[in-house]
């Protein structure tokens, strides 16, 4: 495949349009919540919710009945323009390409509220492709409303040609922001067999081995373990985020965590919250363990340039789990900048 060289792919695609960013802006997004902007109570409920929020997201495309697309539309606008949201991230997610509303959304938004919208979702990317083309109408866009900052891409991985090209898809463009795993969409593109929105499945598992007639138990594995250890590869790759996308069943609060926390291990930077509930299953899971922090910055203040080892509570420390441990402080301290209670415990 054909690439641009590194020249090429750092200048702007439109003249007047900002330059791309050379690397992902550093914030905290633990959480990518979720509102609907054609609902009037809830628009009027965002300033409130952007205090305890990482990021606030206008969702237009699924679960907005056809016939609010463009009232979702507006109500997003009006959001963007005239919402006080403080530290919080302005987010939108967009209907997908091959819908009859995408060019409108992103016309629209980008013309009347193009500086104040950090990044677009897009829906069901397949390929590269689906991220030149936005890339491109972007850049076009920005350049004709003077926007002054790049609006960044945030891909969703919903279909099995979407994994099959996600290093691809990651590495398309300056914009991209990151990529969240999409398990509804995925599973009927994949044919798989569940009706569930993300989490595990009881009859998806490894089955104890025989002892004579003793019952035999069924441990249940997790669907998406694969996909997300793969997105998570191309991402970190790239040089962007993963996140791990929906989790359905508002109900079962105790599965919502244990999926965020795995996807938390496997390297993703946060989950989106369709409930006000997950909120703070997200702030929770996706902030760094007190005692983990604890334990890494005993490492990094042992090996202050991070090289040689040393012996600290009994395990060798060396400058791989350097890295380690870095990654988990580096977190810390973007938590502990916006959470005091968390900083205290965190001694940051």
């Amino acid at each position: 495949m054909t690439v641009k060289p590194p020249k090429k792919f750092f200048e702007p695609l439109a003249i007047g349009a900002p330059a791309p960013y050379r690397e992902v802006p550093v914030t905290l997004e633990r959480m990518i919540h979720f509102f609907p902007p054609h609902v009037e109570k809830m628009r009027a409920k965002v300033p409130e919710m952007a205090k305890n929020v990482d990021v606030l997201l206008g969702n237009l495309e699924d679960a907005i009945p056809a016939d609010a697309k463009e009232a979702a539309r507006a109500g997003f606008v009006e959001v963007a323009k005239n919402a006080d949201l403080g530290g919080c991230s302005l987010w939108t997610r967009v209907n997908c390409l091959n819908s009859p509303w995408f060019l409108d959304d992103v016309t629209e938004i980008v013309a009347a509220a193009g500086d104040k919208v950090d990044v677009i979702m897009l829906p069901k990317v397949e390929g590269p492709w689906d991220i030149h083309y936005l890339d491109q109408l972007l850049a076009q866009l920005e350049a004709r409303h003077n926007v002054k900052r790049p609006i960044m891409i945030h891909a969703i991985l919903e279909t099995a040609l979407g994994v099959e090209n996600v290093a691809a898809i990651a590495q398309a463009s300056p914009r991209m922001h990151g990529m969240s795993l999409g398990p509804a969409d995925l599973a009927a593109s994949r044919g798989m067999k569940t009706t569930r929105v993300g989490g595990g499945h009881p009859f998806y598992g490894v089955l104890q081995d025989a002892q004579g007639e003793a019952p035999r138990t069924l441990f249940q594995q997790d669907l998406w373990h694969y996909t997300v250890a793969k997105m998570v590869d191309a991402c970190q790759s790239a040089g962007i985020k993963a996140f791990y996308g929906p989790f359905g069943d508002f109900s079962d609060s105790a599965a919502c965590e244990a999926q965020f926390r795995n996807a938390f291990l496997l390297g993703c930077a946060g989950a989106w919250s369709l409930h006000p509930s997950q909120i703070d299953i997200a702030k929770a899971v996706f902030s760094p363990d007190v005692n983990e922090v604890l334990f890494a910055k005993k490492i990094l203040d042992a090996m202050p340039d991070g090289t040689g080892a040393v012996m600290i509570d009994g395990k060798m420390q060396d400058d791989a789990t350097w890295k380690q441990a870095k990654v988990i402080v580096d977190l810390a301290k973007r938590v502990a900048a916006k959470d005091p209670v968390l900083a205290e415990k965190y001694g940051l």
